[in-house]
């Protein structure tokens, strides 16, 4: 999953090499902490929040094909 959402933000932003995603939490359900370049946040957040939460409902049904709970923080 740490990887869907590296990929996922990597598609996003135009500095690819300050992608950075740490996941923490429980195994079942893991909290994952999404960290970009600080030009690229709007990028990532989107006009109203909607790329993120975009985001986190793909997560989610990945998580949900693994009997999991995953959750996406976006660190500024």
């Amino acid at each position: 999953m740490k990887e869907l959402v590296e990929y996922m933000a990597k598609a996003l932003v135009a500095k690819t090499g300050e992608v950075e995603v740490r996941a923490g939490g429980a195994d079942h359900s893991p909290v994952y902490e999404l960290r970009v370049a600080s030009s690229d946040i709007g990028r990532v957040i989107g006009r109203q929040g909607r790329t993120a939460r975009s985001m986190r409902a793909i997560l989610g049904a990945a998580a949900a094909k693994a009997h999991k709970r995953a959750t996406l923080d976006i660190v500024e």
